[in-house]
């Protein structure tokens, strides 16, 4: 499987809300460069500290699509809603390294001011 294949399958795996963790290497590493910045080893790890993101994902849109070997970088518009509280839009971009057809690397960068806290 290509880089673009196995992110783009991904990301129509999130957007439908099926086996998206299927697409992650075991040892994926994983940093959020927020404020403060903070990054994690592992997919277990991963998958716990991010399911209260997922969780809240209504819809998702890719904007573009950037690949250069092994290299991708999905631009995505997110409408999220935490519980109990409105819907708001959150604009990611996402930075994948894929080997074997896995995702073995995974940076977002966005703004973290509409997030509840």
């Amino acid at each position: 499987m290509t880089t673009r294949e196995t992110v783009t399958r991904y990301l129509d795996l999130l957007r439908h809300k099926a086996d998206w963790p299927s697409t992650l290497a075991d040892d994926i590493s994983f940093t959020s460069f927020t404020s403060p910045p903070r990054g994690l080893r592992g997919k277990d790890a991963f998958l716990q500290a991010t399911k209260q993101f997922y969780s809240m994902i209504v819809s998702m849109k890719v904007r573009d699509l950037i690949v250069d070997g092994s290299r991708a970088c999905a631009l995505t518009s997110y409408q999220l809603q935490p519980p109990g509280g409105p819907t708001f839009g959150s604009d990611v971009a996402e930075v994948f390294v894929v080997e074997n057809g896995r995702i073995r690397s995974f940076d977002i960068y966005f703004d973290s001011a509409p997030y509840p806290t």
